[in-house]
C-alpha cells in the first residue's frame, strides 16, 4: 500500500474539483438549514377595547415542526381576552428537513474521505481497479439521493413559506371573529434557504454529468 503523500494536482482535475464544490455546498446546506431561526408576526386589535395594534409572534426553526410553534403575545399583555399560546402554526416538515440536513452531513464526510484519497493516496487510487469503480458507484448513488433530498426539501420550503405567510391570518380562529381584527405583520426572510437549495442541486447535477462523461477514463497527465 502506498504511503501518504500530498499531491494537489487532482484538485485541478474535474474529479477533485467537483468534490471540493460538493464539500463546500454540503457545509452551506446543513449550516443554513440546521441553524435557521425565524418568526412570523401578526398585528391584532379589538376595538374599542384595544385600538392600538398589538403584535403576537410565532418563532420557528429547524427541524420545522410548525405545529409546535405557538403564538406569543407581549409579556404581561392580555390581547382581546384570547389565550394566544394555545394557537400554533400549521404543518410538520421535520422529515424533509432532517433528511436534507442528514444527507448533507453524509456528503460532507464522504467528500472529506474522497479528497483525502485523491490528494494523499493518488498513486493508490490510479493503480487500483476497484477504488475508481467504488467511487463512481457511491458518487452516482449519493448524487441521486442528493437530488431527491433537495427536491423534497424544496417542496417543504415552499409549504413553510405559505404556512408562515399571509395565509396564517385566515387559519387562526380568533381572527375570524368580527370583534377581532388581525393583520399580517412580517416573516423572517428565507433567502439563505433558497440559496442552499439551488446551490446543493446545481453542484449535484454537475457531479452526475461529469461522472457520466467519463469518471473511469484514464486520467490526464496532470492527475498523475
Amino acid at each position: 500500500m502506498s504511503g501518504f503523500q500530498i499531491n494537489l494536482n487532482p484538485l485541478k482535475e474535474p474529479l477533485g474539483f467537483i468534490k471540493v464544490l460538493e464539500w463546500i455546498a454540503s457545509i452551506f446546506a446543513f449550516a443554513t438549514c440546521g441553524g435557521f431561526k425565524g418568526q412570523t408576526e401578526i398585528q391584532v386589535s379589538c376595538p374599542p377595547t384595544i385600538t392600538e395594534n398589538k403584535t403576537i409572534t410565532a418563532t420557528f426553526g429547524y427541524p420545522f415542526r410548525l405545529n409546535e410553534a405557538s403564538f406569543q403575545p407581549p409579556p404581561g399583555v392580555n390581547i382581546c381576552d384570547v389565550n394566544w399560546k394555545s394557537y400554533v402554526l400549521i404543518g410538520d416538515y421535520s422529515s424533509s428537513a432532517q433528511f436534507y440536513v442528514t444527507f448533507a452531513v453524509f456528503v460532507f464526510l464522504y467528500c472529506i474521505a474522497a479528497l483525502l484519497l485523491y490528494v494523499g493516496y493518488t498513486s493508490l487510487y490510479l493503480d487500483s481497479r476497484k477504488l475508481p469503480m467504488i467511487d463512481f458507484v457511491v458518487t452516482l448513488v449519493a448524487t441521486f439521493l442528493w437530488l431527491v433530498s433537495t427536491s423534497a426539501w424544496a417542496k417543504a420550503l415552499t409549504d413553510i413559506k405559505i404556512a408562515t405567510g399571509h395565509n396564517i391570518v385566515e387559519e387562526l380562529s380568533p381572527c375570524k371573529k368580527k370583534e377581532i381584527l388581525c393583520y399580517f405583520g412580517s416573516v423572517t426572510s428565507m433567502g439563505s434557504l433558497n440559496v442552499s437549495v439551488m446551490e446543493f442541486r446545481c453542484v449535484a447535477q454537475a457531479g452526475m454529468q461529469w461522472h457520466d462523461l467519463g469518471t473511469l477514463q484514464p486520467p490526464s497527465p496532470g492527475f498523475e
